[in-house]
């Protein structure tokens, strides 16, 4: 038995040195980390159980050089909850997938699914890998894995691209609830050699898939980081406004935050002139327990904040006009961003806050060109068939079809609020007197004294105490009262079944 024992502990560690020391040490000099390291930044210490350590290529001659055939799958916890976490190894063959790559993550998935567990791919590597995709036979083993195509949010999902990722790894990102990327990193469909062969285009990596790429142009990233070590630190962060799984509410955490505090800060930052900007960014931490909150996409789409937060501990999404960017207008990529964190909070039992401040959508020819109509009522339709309880608070304007989309009456908010600065009307006052009373002004000998007159009137048609004598919102409130408000509502409109949704975005596609 002792001889049994010895040669099963020196295979393992012989496995887990994947590629080797020579190929650990130039991970090393490149400034990256092996899978290994990776997986003990992540997770509790001594808490990963390692699966598939002896696995190898089933590649004829290959056996004693491919140890774990690249990728190292596990158990282990992160801040005390259970995860399944993989990492693409990049001493073994580059990182790319053979067969029994393919059969490990696939379990892997599968095991996540099958006991409620959030998965976590620490990734990088080449895409598939040659001969074991090559044949008929080959790709026919090596084709999507269902359990990727119809994961359907049943568990969080998180990949971090922590070194160049082709193929595989950029596929499990997109079809990740959340996305870290390390800059200087690329991600990508193909490497720029198989670009150049293919099409002949001539281009480098960052050019291809770098940080830049996705910031300004994809949103396929949700945050960015200077090293390994923050990446790895936001999807710490990213889980623990996460519910273990799709039939969970995620934890309330207790908090020394005064629940009812007055926002007395921000009377000041949010000025009544609607020409001048101001920074929704300032009013949010005002909002949220202990100004702490969690962006997503910061760089993307600027117009609108998305961020996970907590009020009196219990997590929710916040979705925001940001004034500073475009006067708060959305264009495309806001659309998009709006509509895949709808699909985020409500799969995943998130409660979801509203803060108007938009003077509409930024019509253009180029925006046409981006299905700028689709986008729109995309954002509708997943806002329409999400369930989870919504709280809307128009806090200063709130401007033609953008007031639907921001969770305005009628669009299932259980609450709708307006602060006393609120402006909501069909368009803003100037466009509006411009369109209806064009010729009347151009005829008139005193054009400046009748616009304002004009304007006088036109506000008043747009202030909040219209609707809400209507009864068409429920009410105008202090905006000094804002964190009470919503506090207050949050409870009653959770107190039937707690925040759990009908999940009807579950199947809502990760990219559109």
């Amino acid at each position: 038995m002792e001889k049994e024992i010895k040669e099963l502990l020196n295979r393992k560690e012989i496995a887990k040195l994947g590629g080797g020391k020579e190929k650990i040490k130039q991970q090393h000099k490149l400034g990256f980390f092996t899978a290994r390291e990776r997986i003990n930044k992540l997770v509790d210490p001594g808490s990963f159980l390692e699966l598939g350590l002896l696995a190898h290529s089933d590649q004829e001659g290959m056996e004693h050089k491919s140890a774990g055939d690249g990728i190292v799958t596990g158990l282990a916890k992160v801040n005390g909850r259970p995860v399944v976490v993989q990492a693409a190894d990049k001493t073994v063959f580059a990182g790319t997938e053979g067969i029994v790559y393919f059969r490990k993550t696939k379990a892997l998935h599968e095991y996540a699914f099958k006991r409620g567990f959030p998965l976590i791919n620490l990734m990088e590597g080449g895409g598939l890998r040659m001969p074991d995709g090559m044949g008929s036979d080959g790709i026919s083993q090596m084709l999507f894995p269902q359990v990727m195509l119809r994961h359907q949010r049943e568990v969080p999902m998180v990949t971090s691209i922590l070194g160049d990722s082709f193929g595989g790894p950029t596929w499990l990102a997109v079809s990740s609830d959340f996305v870290t990327q390390v800059k200087g990193t690329t991600m990508a469909v193909a490497g720029p050699r198989m670009l150049e062969v293919a099409t002949g285009e001539k281009v480098t990596n960052e050019e291809l898939g770098g940080w830049d790429v996705h910031a300004k142009y994809t949103g396929q990233v949700d945050q960015f980081s200077e090293n390994e070590e923050d990446s790895i630190e936001s999807i710490k962060k990213f889980l623990d406004y996460m519910p273990q799984h799709a039939g969970k509410e995620p934890r309330c955490k207790e908090t020394n935050d005064e629940p009812y505090r007055s926002l007395d800060k921000v009377v000041d930052i949010v000025t009544t002139n609607r020409k001048r900007a101001y920074d929704m960014k300032k009013v949010i931490k005002l909002i949220v327990d202990n100004e702490d909150y969690f962006e997503m996409k910061p760089t993307f789409g600027k117009a609108l904040i998305t961020v996970l937060a907590r009020m009196n501990g219990k997590v929710v999404g916040i979705v925001a006009n940001q004034p500073m960017q475009f006067a708060g207008a959305a264009g495309p990529n806001e659309c998009e961003k709006a509509t895949d964190f709808i699909c985020l909070c409500d799969s995943y039992n998130i409660p979801l806050i509203f803060l108007h401040d938009i003077s509409g959508f930024r019509v253009s020819s180029d925006a046409e060109k981006l299905k700028m109509p689709t986008k729109i009522m995309m954002w509708n339709q997943a806002l329409a068939q999400s369930t989870v309880p919504k709280i809307s608070i128009i806090i200063r304007k709130s401007i033609g079809a953008a007031y639907g989309n921001m969770c305005g009456p009628t669009m299932g908010a259980d609450f709708v609020v307006a602060w006393p600065t609120a402006e909501i009307n069909f368009t803003g006052p100037e466009v509006g007197i411009n369109v209806v009373y064009g010729r009347q002004l151009q005829n008139t000998e005193n054009k400046k004294e009748e616009r304002l007159e004009l304007l006088k009137n036109w506000g008043f048609d747009s202030s909040p105490y219209k609707a809400a004598g209507k009864y068409l919102i429920d009410d105008v409130i202090d905006p000094r009262d804002t964190r009470k408000f919503l506090i207050q509502t949050l409870e009653y409109a959770c107190a039937k079944n707690g925040s759990l949704s009908e999940r009807k975005l579950a199947n809502w596609p990760t990219g559109f």
